[in-house]
Order: structure tokens, then sequence, then C-alpha cells
């Protein structure tokens, strides 16, 4: 009788099944080590990695000068909470406000924290400053949203997948169309709007990018209701798109602007709120915080991660190749392809179901074929490389992806 051989992948995969929430569904694929735009597997097959973890490794894997920030800081000290000051603190919060062009920041560490933190700043800042009676504050989004996975947060979402059998949900938020200015100004008539909560590109929808000069116009609207204009920016952020914020591509400076990811270049979990005065100040000692954030090594980590991004001229590459890498796509001539589309590196292919085949196929094979990236609503699939990534590297990669294309329908 043959035995049967488990490779060692295949044993890591059962244990987080056995052990694991079975809250994910990920490409059968076991990363141990990783190395600017390549990611290596434990049986030791290499890959380009073409998700970068949702855009948090936009500096590239294990980035030698924020490693060596991280383990500096961590041999000195690594929390104190917020009870006390740390050496850290101050200096990252003066470069990250003086880098983004803002009075003040507010440090947490998930992104989706960063979210709520930025809708409680909104809505007391609408009690405060707009006058907005209480308990009555309403942030307007949009549908096809994804800004996390708290109660607060999928309340807003309009994916069955993130809210349906979570009830009941959070008040205070109205859906309207994204990437549609009149039923944004429509909705901004309502004097109890405190702000507007938007993507400049919706990522997790599969790569949208909105029509140009939306998000100026929505902006301008925010401006003559008095409304907060709010810009989550913690996956398009940080150079992704071809300029450090994707709200840059309009000329728009959000009131609140929300980062995470590749703030830390993907080495720890940092994210922050960045607003002026006038809004941030809103928020009063003991009314919000976290034992984590603001501490020293994550002011360390960011800190190195924001000055790779200066240093290489990451915004600039991401600009520059993500034109070529688009247009390398759409020269492909296969079936499978209904459209290409993004802005920088942040890019996607819609897939046309054929043959029975569909984006988690096309996965599957260009894993096969030493490039990982993963589908979104099961007919997208994004591509995200890090932004280290060269010329000749999109071009290999376009090739794997073409002959991946190729081999799923032979």
């Amino acid at each position: 009788m043959e035995t049967q051989v488990i490779t060692r992948s295949q044993e890591l995969i059962n244990l987080e099944d056995k052990y694991g929430a079975h809250n994910y569904h990920p490409l059968p694929v076991v990363l141990e080590k990783g190395n600017g735009v390549h990611v290596w597997d434990v049986e030791g097959k290499k890959y380009y990695d073409f998700l970068s973890a949702y855009s948090a490794v936009n500096q590239g894997h294990c980035h030698p000068k924020i490693i060596g920030a991280l383990n500096e800081q961590a041999s000195k000290l690594t929390l104190t909470s917020r009870a006390f000051y740390n050496s850290e603190l101050g200096p990252y919060e003066k470069y990250v406000t003086e880098y983004f062009g803002y009075d003040k920041v507010l440090p947490m560490n998930s992104g989706a924290e960063a979210d709520e933190t930025a809708l409680k700043i909104a809505r007391r800042w609408g009690y405060d400053k707009k006058g907005i009676p209480e308990n009555q504050a309403k942030i307007i989004v949009c549908d096809g949203n994804f800004h996390g996975r708290t109660i607060t947060i999928i309340s807003m979402s309009t994916d069955p997948d993130s809210f349906k059998g979570f009830g009941p949900y959070t008040p205070g938020f109205e859906v309207v169309k994204y990437n549609d200015i009149e039923s944004l100004e429509k909705a901004l008539d309502d004097p109890n709007v405190a702000g507007f909560l938007v993507e400049p590109i919706q990522g997790e929808a599969g790569v949208y990018v909105p029509d140009d000069g939306y998000l100026k116009k929505a902006y301008d609207l925010c401006k003559a209701k008095n409304v907060l204009f709010i810009a989550d920016e913690v996956q398009t952020g940080i150079a992704r798109t071809g300029k450090l914020l994707a709200c840059e591509h309009e000329g728009v400076r959000p009131d609140v602007l929300i980062l995470g990811k590749a703030l830390s270049g993907g080495v720890f979990p940092v994210s922050a709120v960045l607003a002026d005065d006038d809004v941030m100040l809103v928020i009063k000692p003991g009314e919000h915080g976290s034992t984590y954030g603001g501490n020293p090594l994550a002011c360390a980590v960011a800190k190195a991660a924001l000055e790779v991004v200066e240093e290489e001229k990451l915004a600039e590459r991401a600009e520059y190749l993500g034109n070529i890498f688009r247009e390398e796509l759409k020269k492909l001539d296969n079936p499978l392809i209904e459209l290409v589309r993004g802005k920088g590196l942040l890019n996607a292919i819609v897939i046309k179901p054929t043959n029975g085949k569909e984006a988690w196929d096309v996965c599957i094979k260009m894993a096969e074929n030493g490039l990982i990236a993963k589908p979104t609503h099961q007919h997208i699939i994004r591509f995200a490389p890090p932004l280290v990534i060269t010329e000749e590297e999109i071009y290999d990669a376009v090739s794997i992806i073409s002959k991946s294309l190729d081999e799923v329908l032979a």
C-alpha cells in the first residue's frame, strides 16, 4: 500500500485548520521568508509577492533600514503605555505631522482602530464645533466601502460577507453611491452630517478608481456644508498610487487623514489619524487612547519606514512602473481578462469567467508559476507588489501572469 507523503506546507496548513478560527481562506502557500519583492515558502520555492500584505509592505519585505530601527529600539524600550512620556513619541509626532502637513497626530495600531478613531473625532467635532444636537451626528459613507471589521465599521458596510449575522448594527451612518456626486450632494443637505468618510480608491472592492474630479468635487461640497472630509488612505497612502497620498492626485487635503499598513513597512502594527488643531483638539485626556498606540517601538519603525519612502522615491517609482504594468497587462490577449484598472502600483484585472475558470483558478496557477496574488469578490485579482520592484521584474511578472492565464484555459 502506497504511503501518502504530507509536505511541510500541508502540515502547517492542517495545524491552522485544526487550531485556528476559520475566518480566512488563504491560498495554499505557506510563507517562511521575505526579502524585497520576493517571498519563499517552507519548501524553499520563490515567489513574487503581488499583494504586499494588502499594501502594507510598500517598502519591500524586511527592508534593512526598517529592521535596523526595529532591532535598535527593541533592545532599549518597547512599551511604556501613555501613562508616561517616552523618548521616541515626541520626535515621531513632529516628523509625521511635518511629513504629511498637519498640526496633530493621534497614533494607533491597526487601520480599523484608526478608522474608529476618526469616527469618534468627527462625531465630537460635530457636537462641539458644528453644533449638531447630541447623539444626532451622521457620517456619510460609500457603498462598496471597506474600512475594517469592527462592529461599528461593518455597520456601514454593503458587503453581506462583512455584516450579515453580526447585528444589531451601530446607527449614525448614511450610505451613498461611490463615485456619484449627486447622491453625496443630496445626503449633505442634512445639517446633522459631521463627516464624509471615503477611500480615494476602493481597494477591497476591486481597485475601483473613481472618475477624475470626483474627490475634488466631494471635498468642495463638504467645505460648502461645513462637513469634515475624512480620507481612509490606509491602503492607498504611503506612495502606493504614484503620489504620497492618493488624494494628492486631485489636490485634495483631507480634514482628517487615516493611515496604516505601509506606515510601518509591514514590520509592526502602526496606524495614525492626522488633523489640524481645530479638529483634533476636540478630544481631551481620558476620552480616547490605546495601550500600544504611540509605543516607542512603533515610533522608531514608522519614522524609518517613512524615510525609506522619501529616500528611495517610492511614489515616483509607483507612478512610472504602474503605467508600464497596466500597459503590458492591456496587451495580453486572453478571454479571461475583461478589464484592467488601477493607479500607480495598485491595480487589478477583472476576470470574465470562461470555461468554468474564475479568478481563484488564475491565482492558483500564478502561484504554481511563482507569483502570488489574491482574488477579491470572486472575479477580481488585485496586483500590488512592493514599490521597490524593478522595471525588469515588472516585465517578468507580466510574463508569469500571461503564462498563467493561458495555462488556466489550456
